[in-house]
């Protein structure tokens, strides 16, 4: 997690984009303005402090190891070099520990090599990083090829850049099982349906056929997502070989229509009764109680391997399924990985880099 953030003289960080930085990455906030040089360090919900023309770099923090603190903010100084100053997006395995992060860890390092090798230093992680010389006032980004540029704005992740809108009518819907492995930390639009009618079929999952003029006006929910997102978004649907993404027009409940991405199954037919909305049970996490109900459905496709296995299981095999949040580890929705504590409220999965909260977690460990 966490992203800096470089805006020059004349450039502009939409408040859209500061608020989006905060809500994702809410440990902290370290700005070096880059006028004056001068180092101050913030709230995240402090972000309005960035809606200013002054340039400056700015670091938003998500706690990954180290405890939650000033002491934690990132820029950090480089050991004992003053006017030398580190700010890093990534993790850095086997450095940190509860206390500490491993960034301010790093600048500590740092402080006892000489300056011209630091360039080789940093670029043996896979991590972002910028350094900053307050006395020359100049600054230097690493791994530059990992960086993202908008506007003239430098972003050491697209996260939070949410310029694409996506209109959902199934397992994504807000509050539905599926929002919470991808869309919590995108901006929600509304409600809405489709301008024109399109076949909606529920077989056990639900799909959209790309009959333009058939159906009903589809309820959906948009989203503004990025597009490192959008990407999740298309390895979920199976784009472009079983579903495809096409843009149509959303009228929202107010009356406002917007190009919407969404995803039309290119697979199945509209056979049967077509549906207005999808609607899942609060507690429908699950959908398949066994591997022959789900082999017929037609649906079938959008599942992995490891969750037709999960499937087999059957309720006899365990008395107790539900989650035990203190003496079991917890699994990854999304991979299947075992997610690790982080000794705050968090959980972070090794196997696709996700980080969930402890709601998440306690949601989503019930399959039955």
């Amino acid at each position: 997690m966490c992203v800096i953030i470089i805006k020059q003289s004349g450039k502009t960080v939409p408040q859209e984009v500061a608020k989006t930085s905060a809500k994702i990455n809410p440990h902290g906030l370290g700005v070096i303005w880059l006028d004056t040089f001068d180092v101050t360090y913030h709230k995240s919900a402090d972000y309005k402090v960035l809606d200013t023309d002054r340039p400056f770099i700015a670091h938003f923090r998500f706690a990954t190891v180290g405890a939650i603190n000033k002491d934690n903010t990132h820029p950090f100084r480089c050991g004992n070099n003053k006017q030398e100053w580190l700010m890093m997006n990534g993790t850095i395995k086997a450095l940190g520990n509860h206390k500490q992060s491993d960034s301010r860890i790093l600048a500590d390092s740092l402080g006892r090599i000489a300056r011209h090798k630091w360039k080789r230093e940093l670029e043996r992680y896979d991590c972002r990083f910028v350094t900053i010389n307050t006395h020359c006032r100049t600054f230097q980004i690493y791994n530059k090829e990992l960086w993202v540029q908008k506007d003239g704005v430098w972003y050491s992740k697209d996260n939070v850049i949410q310029d694409n809108l996506v209109a959902v009518y199934g397992t994504l819907k807000k509050d539905y099982s599926n929002y919470y492995s991808y869309l919590t930390n995108s901006k929600y639009i509304g409600k809405g349906e489709t301008k024109d009618k399109y076949p909606l079929v529920i077989s056990g999952l639900p799909y959209l056929i790309e009959s333009k003029g058939q159906g009903h006006h589809v309820e959906v929910d948009v989203f503004k997502v990025s597009s490192s997102k959008l990407i999740d978004l298309d390895r979920l649907e199976g784009h472009p070989n079983w579903y495809r993404r096409k843009q149509i027009d959303i009228k929202l409940i107010d009356g406002k229509v917007l190009s919407c991405w969404i995803y039309f199954n290119i697979r199945e037919r509209a056979v049967g009764v077509s549906h207005k909305s999808y609607v899942q049970k609060p507690d429908q996490w699950s959908w398949y109680n066994t591997l022959d109900e789900m082999e017929s459905t037609r649906s079938y496709g959008k599942f992995t391997e490891h969750e037709l296995n999960l499937l087999e299981i059957k309720e006899d095999d365990c008395e107790e399924c539900e989650f035990d949040i203190e003496n079991e580890k917890p699994i990854c929705v999304n991979c299947f990985h075992d997610l690790e504590h982080d000794a705050f409220a968090n959980y972070h999965c090794s196997g696709c880099d996700e980080w969930f909260t402890e709601s998440d977690v306690l949601r989503f460990q019930h399959w039955d």
